[in-house]
């Protein structure tokens, strides 16, 4: 029997999730999406609960995006629409949620990340949406729209335009990670101590308010889901797929 690629620990006020695929660098399924969905809808009930702590395995990566067939199994407009719809699931829990990463945290991981209350990382991990280089799409305006109110507009566009990757020392500076730990374990269990030691009815308060304003903010446009489409619908993305699939570098269209 295969190992599960969620592991949920429950312990006390605390619920642990574990991103458990650490071949494909934690790389999101479906499956795993909608197990986090499913989290997320129970967690919205469950008062008991105080944090949430999100993390990768393996000690490479929180997770390096999303697993390309799902995209090419289903109509990939909706897929996104169905993944954003989990993330601002995970945005509004009344719950503190806690991003652990430790290496490579880029596309779908980056995205459910940056839906998180505090990020902590390790010195060497490094952040990113490195689609113009890989697959030639595109994320949803709200994803793009968080991922600027985290880590800043122009470091965004940076992200975005030229794929380069953000060290864990830059995403510090900005105020997108609280904390650089070399040992990411005991950050946490520091990080989730002062988070018990606080009012959950302050925590719940503040998010409200917090969320309230992020999700104003970050809506999509109304040209979003056609643009979306368009870019799914064309050359570059069929390229992209494809070079992935052959393990080779893509090449775009003008």
């Amino acid at each position: 029997m295969s190992d599960p690629e969620l592991v949920v620990t429950r312990a006390d006020d605390v619920v642990t999730v574990v991103f458990n695929r650490p071949h494909r660098h934690n790389a999101f399924t479906r499956a795993m999406y909608a197990e986090l969905r499913e989290l997320c809808e129970e967690l919205r009930q469950d008062s008991r609960v105080r944090a949430l702590v999100l993390r990768g395995a393996g000690g490479r990566a929180f997770a390096a995006g999303n697993e390309i067939s799902d995209f090419v199994e289903a109509d990939a407009v909706a897929y996104e629409t169905w993944i954003r719809e989990l993330l601002d699931l995970l945005l509004e829990l009344p719950q503190v949620t806690i991003a652990a990463i430790d290496g490579v945290c880029v596309g779908g991981g980056l995205a459910v990340a940056t839906h998180c209350d505090v990020r902590i990382a390790t010195p060497a991990s490094r952040f990113g949406y490195p689609i113009a280089r890989t697959l030639g799409n595109a994320l949803a305006a709200p994803v793009v729209h968080r991922c600027t109110s985290v880590f800043g507009e122009s470091l965004t566009r940076s992200m975005l335009l030229t794929g380069r990757l953000v060290g864990a020392d830059r995403a510090f500076a900005v105020g997108a990670l609280t904390e650089l730990a070399d040992d990411l374990d005991a950050a946490v269990d520091q990080l989730v101590a002062d988070v018990l030691a606080g009012s959950a009815t302050t925590q719940r308060a503040t998010k409200r308010q917090l969320n309230a304003r992020a999700l104003e903010q970050e809506a999509a446009p109304g040209f979003d889901e056609e643009l979306l489409r368009s870019v799914y619908a064309g050359s570059d993305f069929a390229e992209g797929v494809r070079a992935f699939l052959a393990k080779e570098k893509p090449s775009f269209g003008s």
